[in-house]
């Protein structure tokens, strides 16, 4: 074949390098295709949170009572209650409904949470409660915590759910109470409602 002439015939690949191509190239695609379920399951990907599975109602009843009352939510979120409310803190035992709803009233948040939680589960959901907020244990609950404002609840999967910080975000200054603005301070320290002394009470 003379200098100006050119070869015609097809490029012949080896042999080696065309298997060696298809294992890179089922390599590279296989794990696009299980990325997403790596990620997944190794917890990277989550669900976005959202306050979707709050609960409200509109409630208008603030009377004062000093009776029992039968409150259609668990714990109630509003309604009658009684004339003294409890004092914002951590309360190691089940508090009063009537008194507690008092404390709702005025736009306090109110944890409760299941009696078995460990120490420090309670430690931890201690640590957000804000300042204007009671924490209870309570036996009747729908899931392991459950935060309360007047008119709005939210059912937590536990101590760690990060939804707890969106609801305290969105409710927690108190903005659905009749009475925004006013403090848990001052109420009664006793979980089962007793007036510790005279003039204390609204």
């Amino acid at each position: 074949m003379s200098e100006t002439e050119t070869d015609d015939r097809p490029e012949r690949r080896s042999p080696v390098l065309l298997v060696l191509s298809s294992v890179v190239a089922v390599v590279v695609i296989g794990g696009a295709l299980a990325a997403p379920l790596v990620a997944r399951v190794a917890g990277y990907e989550r669900e976005p949170l959202d306050l979707s599975a709050v609960q409200t109602w509109e409630i208008d009843d603030t009377r004062h009572t000093d009776g029992d009352v039968d409150y259609p939510q668990t714990p109630p979120a509003g309604g009658p209650h009684a004339p003294i409310w409890l004092d914002c803190g951590v309360y190691d035992v089940p508090v009063r409904d009537e008194n507690a709803v008092h404390d709702l009233e005025h736009g306090t948040v109110w944890i409760t949470h299941d009696p078995e939680l460990s120490e420090r589960d309670l430690e931890e959901l201690a640590e957000q409660l804000p300042d204007n907020g009671i924490m209870s244990p309570r036996e009747d609950l729908p899931s392991p915590v459950v935060v309360t404002v007047w008119g709005a609840q939210l059912a937590l999967d536990g101590v760690r759910d990060e939804r707890l910080g969106l609801f305290l975000e969105e409710y927690g200054d108190g903005h659905t109470a009749p009475e925004f603005g006013v403090t848990c301070n001052g109420g009664t320290p006793d979980p089962t409602g007793a007036v510790p002394e005279p003039g204390v009470g609204a």
